[in-house]
């Protein structure tokens, strides 16, 4: 029996719900012969996903605000326009990223409790049982979801988090779109992977070489002290499959209450992080505007490496809160400093030369095993161990795709389906 994780909702049931939650329209008795469109169509009001943001459509000057440092010329200045989206106000933070975790925990020790149901030949897990975690007889049956007897210390019996896997299908628009493409079946663009979800912890002490942070290490991830930090330790694929649930686990529930689905989300595209943290204002180095990463009180307004290495003088030793400091004028936290953050893009060095004007995106699934260059990801924002000048709403950099940072984490995005979310009014 194989179970799709990434589903809890029979096929059929997800047929008839996603019909009904478009409005299964038919001709109205009143259209007399003319052109009157299907009836009845729903009034549409855009739901502001919960923690996020609306950022409106417009354009900017998308690169460095400043002097090229490196004389390098890969990142010139250049005039773009963005429609509109909503984006995470701060980071995902580890309390957030544990539901992914706990979700995904649960859905493999329900199939192995045989919580399943079967409909029309498919299964899907039955949510309404509950599983007990401290019961003994429970924990022998999901033995084989923990670590090997010589795997454990003082005995006991954990969970062994290389076994949390996620199941990912999305569809891959680049081969899609082709024209040689277009009598292929969609079967050939479905993308079915399997990602390991759990952070990498260990990055805390194999970043920085004779120091001391196991600390961070041990207690980082789950402990209610860092509920409300970014998580950090999630590599590219980690972050997608992240995006990839929650567009999922968002879409069971419209579905199953007969609402429109909306949009995916996913990490932002380089031009839709720029566009965000620039917080509307031209040419101004960063989020905040001026020239400065001080007030003119001399406090510091973000969490980064200041001066020669004095990483308590801003408030913080490593990360801080997600929301710690001003947000900037689209009411986005930390878009400097902090944790830097993944993005869709591809890092190409003269990747402004050639992509469109109008959302530019430079996404590039590549396997793990393919050359370095073109694992490449661009990273964005400087982190809580970076100096000032990657704090820069125009510095661009970039790790690998299958690397876990202490210092990266993510926020996602999601397109807006209108012009203007004041075409709408207040609700």
């Amino acid at each position: 029996m194989k179970l799709n994780f990434s589903s809890g909702l029979l096929a059929a049931v997800l047929l008839v719900s996603l019909l009904a939650s478009c409005g299964g329209s038919k001709t109205p008795k009143n259209a007399q012969g003319q052109l009157i469109g299907v009836s009845p169509r729903p009034k549409y009001f855009p739901p502001v996903p919960y923690g996020m943001v609306y950022v409106p459509s417009g354009t900017f000057h998308m690169g460095p605000s400043d002097e090229d440092l490196n004389y390098a010329y890969t990142a010139r200045n250049k005039s773009i326009s963005i429609s509109g989206f909503y984006m995470d106000a701060t980071e995902i933070t580890n309390n957030e990223y544990r539901q992914f975790v706990q979700w995904v925990t649960d859905s493999i020790a329900h199939v192995m409790l045989g919580h399943v149901k079967n409909d029309g030949g498919e299964d899907y897990i039955d949510w309404k049982k509950k599983i007990n975690y401290r019961d003994k007889s429970t924990m022998d049956q999901l033995e084989s979801m923990t670590y090997a007897p010589e795997d454990r210390l003082y005995g006991r019996k954990e969970f062994d988090v290389r076994k949390l896997v996620y199941h990912a299908e999305t569809f891959n628009w680049e081969q899609a779109k082709k024209r040689e493409n277009a009598n292929v079946s969609r079967a050939k663009f479905i993308v079915k992977k399997d990602v390991a979800i759990y952070p990498d912890t260990l990055c805390w002490i194999r970043d920085f070489s004779y120091a001391y942070n196991e600390p961070m290490t041990r207690m980082y991830f789950w402990h209610p002290a860092f509920d409300n930090y970014p998580v950090v330790g999630v590599t590219w694929h980690q972050a997608n499959a992240f995006a990839e649930w929650r567009s999922k686990f968002w879409e069971d529930y419209r579905i199953s209450k007969k609402l429109f689905t909306e949009d995916k989300f996913q990490l932002p595209s380089e031009a839709q992080w720029e566009y965000a943290a620039r917080g509307g204002r031209e040419q101004t180095p960063y989020p905040w505007g001026g020239y400065y990463i001080r007030n003119k009180k001399g406090c510091l307004l973000a969490n980064f490496k200041p001066g020669r290495g004095n990483y308590p003088e801003d408030g913080g030793f490593y990360t801080v809160r997600a929301d710690a400091y001003w947000p900037n004028d689209y009411g986005l936290y930390n878009m400097s400093g902090n944790v830097a953050e993944w993005t869709q893009d591809i890092y190409y060095e003269n990747a402004y030369s050639f992509t469109s004007d109008m959302n530019p995106y430079l996404r590039m699934d590549v396997p793990d095993n393919a050359v370095p260059k073109m694992k490449r990801k661009a990273v964005r924002g400087g982190s809580w161990k970076d100096i000032g000048y990657f704090l820069q709403t125009g510095t661009r950099s970039y790790e690998y795709q299958d690397s876990a940072k202490s210092y990266i984490g993510f926020r996602c995005t999601i397109a807006f389906l209108s012009r203007s979310k004041n075409d709408f009014g207040h609700r």
